[in-house]
Order: structure tokens, then C-alpha cells, then sequence
């Protein structure tokens, strides 16, 4: 039984997932020969964290296919059909809502860039019919009576657990790399608020975050903005939304590869922080082997494909923008680079070392969740950063467009 799960697994990626990613991949401009497509195709394939998941921990990895698959026709401009495919993805798995906001925003302004009272009025109502016909077509087996789509959608959003029931373990501390998790190490939130001041919060902040991007890519649509907001806004999901679950650092991840050609240097030190913050879901799992093995095949390929330690200054990390505005101001920005590749090299060095004593150290008996929360709150702080990182380049793009374009 279990091997014929498993083979559906794999079944799954080779007619949704894997082919999305290989025409992606080959419809890149910047890939432009087809040994480049393929070595972009590679990386992303050897992706650590889908791989233990979806094969190990186990998982069908149909709804990131498809939003894949709503990227992929986006990028050639057929709108309906993108839109098609987002909304089999977020039927599939309702935390494909990670990414529902830049499909939106990106889609909404293209609506307005052609004019709400010719072309970009008929493409909205065209997109909009689109959506209606296929949730509806989706949810017709539930549409028999109301309690039972009541029923539904309290199983699919069962607030009623709590800020942190997504986590797999039930003995606290929670263990999981967002801010709320984090921050119950010091500040028992569950303790001094209420769990519909906690659904508000979380939802406050995360709309915060992702306001200035999806703004943004609203008002200046492009595709490499999209991409961008992809990563940007997922990443403000996981972060401070309600019931994250370890693994939904993926819907983060998959938009990451997707701009891996991009961003190389980033991108890499990004998807191995990924992997590294679900260790002790994979650990549970016995995924230690298959986790270190995945974990160095993917760095060796990664840096001997885009030479990832050659590419990490202003311009390649897209800072470029930023970098002039705080020219005159901010001294040390010409040492950006070795100060970059030396703090990969120590978030390296702590991965490793952490991963090794989870694994082999026993913890002590006064503290046993003391490396899982290590983890937890190592990958929290570099999430955050990331953070701030995609937003930079996002809202300088943004700002400084016609700079960003001579540049180019």
C-alpha cells in the first residue's frame, strides 16, 4: 500500500510538476541555449525540500504543479488559462492563497494598463467568468446543500485550533520557523491573548507586510515582478498568518526556484535555509541520510552551475538601485560582497552544525526541545531578512524604474 502511494507521488510529478518546470525553464529569455535551460531545470528539480517532502514525508505535489502551470501561461500571456490553473492549485490546497494576492494584483493591472473602458474591461470579465466557472465547476459536488459547504470550509479553515495547531508536535514549545513560534520562546502569546485576537493580529500584520508589494505590482505590472511578488508575499504568509504548517515554507520556496536564474547566490542560500528549518519534521520522519545527502548534492550542483561565490555583488544580488541611493552614506556598501559570501559561509557552518547535533547529540534533559527550537529560531531570523531583502529589490525597482531600465 504504502509503495503504491508513493508511486502516485511520483506519478503526480511527472505528468503536473515536472513538466511545468521544464517548459518554464525553456521559455526563460535569459536561458537562452538549451544547455542553460536545462542546467536552470536541473537545480530546480534537485530542490532538497520538495524532494524530502513530497517523497519522503509524503505529499502530492499537484496544487505547487499547478500554480506552476498558471506561471507558466501567465508568462505567454494567456490570461484565461493561467487563470484556470491557479484556481484548480487553490481548490486543490487552500494554502496555494499564499499566492493568490500577486495572481490578482498582476492580472488586475494588466486590466488596467489596457483601460477598464476598452480592452482591459473585456479581459476583466473574461478572467472573472473564468474564475466563477471554475470554482463552481470545482465545488459542485459539495453544492447539494449548505451545511455541507459550511461543513467544508470549516475544514478547510479551522480557526477554532489556535495560532499554532498547524505544528506537527503537541508538546510545547512550538517548533516551526515564523514569528509567532519565535516569539512564544519569550512571550507566551497563546497564554495572554485570545484566539480571536490572535486570528486579528495575525491577519493585521500579514496584510501589512504584503501591502507595499502587492501596491506595486498592481500599479506597475511585469512578469519579473510578479515572480518577485510571488516570493515576497507567500514569505509574509508563513511568516505571520494563522496555522502555518512546517512544510508551507514550500510555497515559498517553488517561486524562489523560479528566479533562480535571477538571483543565483540568493536564491541558493534561501533554499537551503528552506530545508534546513523542517529538520526536525524530516528527523521525525528518518530522513536524516536522504536530508544530507539532498542537502549537498543541491549546493554542489547549484554553485558549480551559476558559480553562485562569483556573483554576489550589488548588481547581481539586484541592489543595484538601492546601492546608489545610499551612495556617500553607507561606507562599507563597496565590501558588500565578501561581507555577503562570508555570512553565507557562516550560515553554512550553523546549518551543518546544528543538523549534525539534532541528529547525533542527545539535548539535555532540562532543555529536550532545545535544538528543534535552535531551528526554528535561526530560520526565522535569516526568513526575516529574506524578507527584507525581496522587498528591497521589489519597491527600489519600483521607485527607481527608469534608473532600473538604463541599468539594464
Amino acid at each position: 500500500h504504502k509503495v503504491n502511494l508513493y508511486f502516485s507521488v511520483f506519478v503526480a510529478d511527472l505528468l503536473v510538476y515536472i513538466p511545468a518546470v521544464i517548459l518554464y525553464c525553456f521559455s526563460l529569455k535569459e536561458t537562452s541555449t538549451k544547455k542553460k535551460a536545462s542546467i536552470c531545470a536541473l537545480c530546480i528539480l534537485l530542490y532538497p525540500g520538495l524532494i524530502l517532502i513530497d517523497h519522503g514525508h509524503f505529499q502530492y505535489p499537484l496544487s505547487l504543479g499547478f500554480a506552476l502551470w498558471g506561471v507558466l501561461c501567465l508568462s505567454y500571456d494567456w490570461d484565461l488559462l493561467g487563470s484556470v490553473a491557479f484556481c484548480l492549485a487553490l481548490n486543490y490546497k487552500q494554502m496555494e492563497l499564499y499566492h493568490s494576492l500577486p495572481f490578482f494584483c498582476y492580472l488586475l493591472g494588466k486590466c488596467f494598463k489596457k483601460g477598464l473602458k476598452g480592452k482591459g474591461l473585456l479581459l476583466l470579465t473574461k478572467i472573472a467568468g473564468t474564475v466563477v466557472v471554475s470554482f463552481a465547476v470545482c465545488w459542485l459536488p459539495f453544492c447539494t446543500d449548505m451545511a455541507q459547504i459550511m461543513q467544508v470550509l470549516r475544514r478547510l479553515f479551522p480557526i477554532d485550533r489556535g495560532l499554532f495547531e498547524a505544528c506537527m508536535f503537541s508538546s510545547p514549545p512550538p517548533r516551526l520557523a515564523n514569528i509567532w513560534c519565535s516569539l512564544s520562546v519569550l512571550i507566551k502569546i497563546k497564554n495572554i491573548v485570545s484566539p480571536q485576537t490572535q486570528l486579528k493580529l495575525s491577519f493585521a500584520v500579514t496584510f501589512l507586510s504584503l501591502l507595499p508589494t502587492c501596491i506595486k505590482l498592481t500599479v506597475q505590472p511585469s512578469l519579473r515582478g510578479f515572480k518577485f511578488a510571488l516570493v515576497s508575499c507567500a514569505l509574509s504568509f508563513f511568516l505571520f498568518s494563522f496555522q502555518v504548517h512546517e512544510k508551507s515554507i514550500l510555497l515559498v520556496s517553488v517561486p524562489v526556484c523560479l528566479i533562480i536564474n535571477e538571483i543565483p547566490f540568493m536564491a541558493t542560500w534561501f533554499l537551503l535555509v528552506s530545508t534546513f528549518s523542517m529538520l526536525p519534521l524530516l528527523l521525525k520522519d528518518g530522513l536524516l541520510l536522504p536530508y544530507a545527502v539532498t542537502m549537498l548534492a543541491f549546493l554542489s550542483v547549484c554553485t558549480a552551475s551559476f558559480s553562485i561565490f562569483e556573483k554576489t555583488s550589488a548588481e547581481d544580488l539586484q541592489l543595484k538601485p538601492f546601492s546608489l541611493s545610499l551612495k556617500g552614506y553607507v561606507s562599507w556598501f563597496k565590501s558588500f560582497p565578501k561581507i555577503v559570501r562570508s555570512l553565507f559561509l557562516l550560515s553554512v557552518t550553523l546549518m551543518g552544525v546544528l543538523s549534525l547535533a539534532s541528529a547525533a547529540v542527545p539535548p539535555p534533559q532540562r532543555l529536550p526541545d532545545l535544538f528543534p527550537l535552535s531551528v526554528s529560531v535561526i530560520s526565522c531570523l535569516h526568513f526575516l531578512l529574506f524578507l527584507v531583502y525581496f522587498n528591497v529589490v521589489i519597491l527600489w525597482d519600483s521607485k527607481n524604474s527608469r534608473s532600473q531600465k538604463k541599468i539594464s
